[in-house]
């Protein structure tokens, strides 16, 4: 045993300098500009006065809205599972750790035998078997640092699982919020022409409109009633996604603030800050990925190399060779083994090829999700900015609309000339759908801020 021993050591260091990669720890890549300013950004602490940095409690401080998020935190069913998948993965990595014990088995056995019909003759066995590979090529390493990467990732995707539960409930709140508004609007402006139809029917009535204006004035309501039921169906729809959020049965009507009121803390940000994106979930997931295809293609460089095991086994028995004894006496055996892979059928280089490509594959994927996390930043804050100006400009246009439907019924009212009934159905049109716009981008401007802190990483 001892010569095999010193046989696996010369061969550990005759291989020692080409096989170093199977030994080597993963390193964040720098190859590219963008994983280079990543590697840059990870050695930095992460910024506690980052946008992306605050407690949730701190951006959505609406308390209704807090609620709803405590209590999908508390309930989602996806976001358990996430935490289950990190208690696989520990679970797997503790396996991978206690890889590098030796194995122990208790295999007692028992047989009796008569020869021409002599008494029977019972002999019995009380052996343990121990099992040790020693692990000198890092086939054990490598797999044990794989389940820790696993591990990582695991906990990184459940810390998405979290950003991605609080931006969806505010989402789906500030929807909500948005619908029910544009419904009471809907409902009040449906009151107001209600009240034209009977305006027109007495312009009629004294000759200042035709029957044509009538029944115009009719297809207006009506189109408003119409767009009601959308409403409630919109408003009903989010109502389930809310349940379904907070792992509630559909069919719960949720309270929400009477508008969109976005009580956000936000100071905008200048440019894409990889000092931010660098500590995204998804991104910290897709490299700890990476890092497991990396010791993948390790472990599969590590099985063209021996493997080396020490086995013993000792007991009780009463059969000592041919000769049976009793009682019996105690024994032990000892022995070690090389293996080294000759010709595996291909197995080893195709294993190890597609490591390769999986592995690179993974490179890729993580390169992807730090060009996506730049994208979805830039997106959010283009489109927080642009809702920022455009209901500037829509407040205006209500103003102006709101006197030119109350001019257009006065002067229609007093029969002035070059004034007719389609003045005013226009002005009231316009009127609705400038308010429901409004309404519109007041809630683009809050869905903007929410995934602009979930594509900084906020809520982890």
């Amino acid at each position: 045993m001892h010569k095999t021993i010193r046989i696996a050591a010369a061969v550990a260091i005759a291989v020692a300098f080409s096989g170093c990669g199977i030994y080597k720890k993963y390193e964040t890549p720098r190859d590219t500009a963008i994983t280079k300013a990543y590697a840059e950004a990870r050695e930095q602490a992460p910024d506690s006065a980052s946008f992306g940095n605050y407690l949730w409690e701190n951006v959505f401080t609406d308390p209704i809205l807090a609620d709803y998020i405590n209590r999908a935190l508390e309930n989602n069913t996806s976001l358990r599972n996430s935490m289950l998948n990190v208690d696989i993965a520990r679970a797997q990595l503790k396996g991978a750790r206690l890889s590098y014990l030796p194995s122990l088995a208790l295999a007692p056995n028992g047989a009796g035998a008569s020869y021409a019909g002599s008494d029977i003759n019972w002999t019995y066995q009380l052996p343990a078997q121990l099992s040790w590979e020693i692990d000198i090529f890092g086939k054990i390493l490598n797999s044990k640092r794989g389940a820790k990467q696993g591990l990582y990732l695991s906990e990184a995707y459940a810390r998405a699982a979290r950003s991605q539960i609080i931006a969806a409930v505010a989402n789906t709140y500030y929807g909500l919020s948005a619908t029910r508004a544009q419904l009471d609007l809907a409902r009040r402006t449906a009151a107001v022409w209600k009240q034209t139809v009977s305006t027109m029917e007495d312009f009629k009535t004294v000759g200042n409109v035709t029957e044509a204006a009538v029944v115009q004035s009719r297809a207006q309501y009506y189109g408003i009633l119409a767009t009601i039921t959308d409403l409630e169906q919109a408003s009903d729809k989010l109502n389930n996604t809310l349940a379904l959020l907070l792992n509630d049965m559909p069919g719960t009507d949720y309270a929400t603030a009477a508008d969109v009121d976005l009580q956000v803390g936000f100071d905008p940000i200048e440019g894409i800050p990889m000092n931010q994106l660098a500590w995204r979930p998804d991104v910290e997931a897709a490299e700890h990925n990476l890092a497991v295809a990396y010791y993948t293609t390790s472990s599969a460089r590590a099985a063209f190399y021996p493997s080396l095991t020490i086995s013993a086994t000792g007991g009780f028995t009463n059969l000592l060779g041919s000769f049976v004894k009793n009682p019996g006496d105690w024994f032990y055996q000892l022995a070690g083994s090389l293996v080294a892979p000759i010709f595996s059928r291909g197995q080893n280089i195709a294993r190890l090829e597609a490591a390769k490509a999986q592995q690179k594959q993974a490179m890729n994927n993580f390169e992807y999700s730090l060009m996506n996390a730049a994208a979805e930043v830039s997106d959010a804050l283009v489109v927080y900015a642009k809702s920022a100006e455009k209901e500037q400009y829509l407040a205006e246009q209500v103003d102006n609309l709101s006197k030119a439907s109350e001019y257009s019924m006065d002067l229609l009212r007093y029969n002035q000339p070059g004034t007719t009934y389609l003045d005013v159905l226009t002005a009231q049109s316009n009127l609705l759908q400038t308010q429901m716009n409004a309404i519109s981008s007041r809630l683009a401007q809050a869905q903007a801020v929410v995934n602009l802190y979930q594509a900084l990483g906020g809520g982890r």
